[in-house]
């Protein structure tokens, strides 16, 4: 009797095993999720899952409509790799398919009963380029740091953003484009239900993202859509406030739904078919992608982003969180069409209009070169007035505290150097945040390490509790209008006041006039 009650025991014990969700002996057991089980790999005492389907694949029918319930499998999934990359012009890390909708797990947990906070990235690429697959996007150096790591992929370009008549005709809502952002919410949704068998806590979720993702990120802020779904964001070198505005710039990138319709029949044009059931029967990497070819950014559609995101702060009408939010720079190093002073000039009086001259007084210009006076113009157009705009209006109307930093991190270059007078570019904080500056590259300085580890430290205890601040970092106080205080990441972390104010202040007005009636007609009329 005894032997027999014993092996009942065992028998029960193995049962339990091979049923929860459990790491056995350093070897990640399976895990059961929406869609069935999963199988994952352990490496560098982390448990990694990589391809894990969110939505069921975006195709045939699907193609341009909001993500779908995960299609069920039977039998163990291995989920090892990195799933395809969405259909883009280039050629990002994994290929790339029209089957995309997956996420990607790093967890350190060795049990379901953690309850670990959750942080969430969202890649950039300007919306028509990305891939979770991308090395400088792992996860690893961060989960470490005691926290649940996921990645979500989105549809990007136009197969992410196509707006149509036909498509808002057959929308129960009316509304067509924006597919990019419902997938992001899918995903979300996913977490939701399922990051707990993972070690994570549903609850304690923090959406950070870079560029495109950054945009992302505000936007997710700013939709009663992704309401409930996260409680922390971080923004990275983007937001949204900027008006509609038919022909788009950076910083005014946005459309309306009926301006975003139209360029929609242009592109079935481009196409060179006359009906949308024709263009979802395209092979997908035969459409027209990439920048310049229409159709490929988010939109005020009313539905995924009800309003302007400008009024919708200014109205308190958004998901109050705390948020930690900055830029780089000398983000216009990256963003500079104009090769000479003359073309500077011509290009701001064509954007700005009456507002051209006091933008160039605070923002001047070489005589012979674009000096980064004038490249800040840029900088501050595309991503330093949205920041200070979002700061500001959520100081004024939201609860949750605001987390303000600009990054400067970069040689001082010499006098006769190309690179004199360069800050910060583009995307440069991704490989501090992430965890990934070498100490063996000669190029490295005991300050980009002191740098990345402060960065790091913030993030992560931003994700756990709301709140950037702990030991080993200097304090960093919350952004209020009353004291407009920014952490620098500039050879030490320390605060400063925000950058150039002055002349954002002038930009300011220039935002302003344009959500007036008067104008809203002036960039109308052109």
């Amino acid at each position: 009797m005894k032997a027999k009650a014993a092996g009942n025991i065992l028998f029960l014990v193995i049962a339990v095993l091979l049923t929860s969700n459990t790491y056995v002996m350093g070897q990640p057991e399976k895990i059961k999720v929406e869609g069935g089980w999963i199988q994952g790999s352990a490496e560098n005492g982390l448990t990694i899952f990589r391809g894990i389907p969110f939505a069921a694949p975006p195709v045939g029918g699907l193609r341009w409509r909001e993500p779908q319930p995960v299609e069920k499998w039977d039998s163990v999934r291995l989920t090892t790799r990195f799933a395809h990359s969405p259909i883009q012009a280039g050629n990002p890390a994994a290929g790339k398919s029209e089957d995309c909708l997956y996420l990607n797990v790093w967890t350190p947990a060795k049990s379901a009963n953690e309850h670990l906070p959750v942080l969430v990235w969202i890649y950039g690429g300007g919306f028509s380029a990305g891939s979770t697959a991308e090395s400088w996007y792992d996860g690893e150096q961060l989960a470490k740091k005691g926290v649940v790591f996921v990645s979500i992929a989105y549809r990007v370009g136009q197969l992410g953003f196509l707006a149509h008549p036909e498509l808002s005709a057959e929308n129960p809502g009316h509304v067509s484009g924006n597919y990019g952002l419902l997938d992001q919410i899918a995903g979300l949704k996913w977490i939701q239900k399922n990051i707990a068998a993972f070690g994570g806590d549903p609850d304690k979720v923090t959406i950070f993202g870079e560029s495109a993702g950054a945009i992302s990120v505000s936007m997710l802020c700013a939709s009663p859509l992704a309401k409930g779904l996260f409680r922390g964001a971080i923004s990275q070198s983007g937001a949204s406030f900027g008006p509609t505005r038919p022909v788009t710039y950076p910083g005014e990138n946005m459309k309306t739904l009926k301006q975003a319709e139209a360029e929609g029949e242009e592109y079935l044009r481009k196409a060179r078919v006359s009906s949308l059931a024709e263009l979802r029967k395209m092979d997908a990497e035969k459409l027209p992608m990439g920048w310049g070819t229409g159709s490929a950014w988010p939109i005020i559609d009313g539905y995924v982003l009800p309003e302007d995101q400008y009024k919708l702060y200014q109205e308190g009408k958004y998901n109050d969180v705390p948020v930690l939010i900055g830029y780089n720079s000398d983000e216009g190093l990256s963003f500079l069409p104009e090769k000479t002073p003359k073309e500077f000039i011509e290009n701001v009086k064509l954007r700005y209009g009456r507002f051209a001259g006091d933008l160039l007084n605070a923002y001047p210009v070489g005589e012979n070169t674009i000096t980064k006076t004038a490249r800040d113009l840029v900088r501050d157009a595309a991503f330093g007035w949205h920041n200070w705009t979002w700061a500001r209006l959520q100081s004024e109307t939201g609860k949750s505290k605001v987390y303000y930093y600009c990054f400067d991190q970069h040689p001082v270059y010499p006098k006769d150097s190309p690179d004199f007078g360069h800050g910060s570019p583009h995307a440069q904080d991704v490989s501090y945040v992430f965890q990934h500056i070498d100490p063996t590259n000669t190029q490295t300085t005991k300050s980009d390490l002191e740098i990345s580890a402060a960065m790091g430290t913030y993030w992560i205890n931003f994700t756990k509790y709301g709140n950037p601040n702990g030991k080993d970092v200097p304090a960093w106080p919350a952004f209020t209008n009353s004291k407009p205080v920014v952490m620098y990441f500039s050879q030490t972390p320390h605060t400063g006041p925000v950058p150039g104010e002055k002349s954002l202040k002038v930009l300011d007005m220039y935002f302003k006039w344009r959500i007036t009636a008067e104008g809203e007609r002036w960039v109308n009329s052109k």
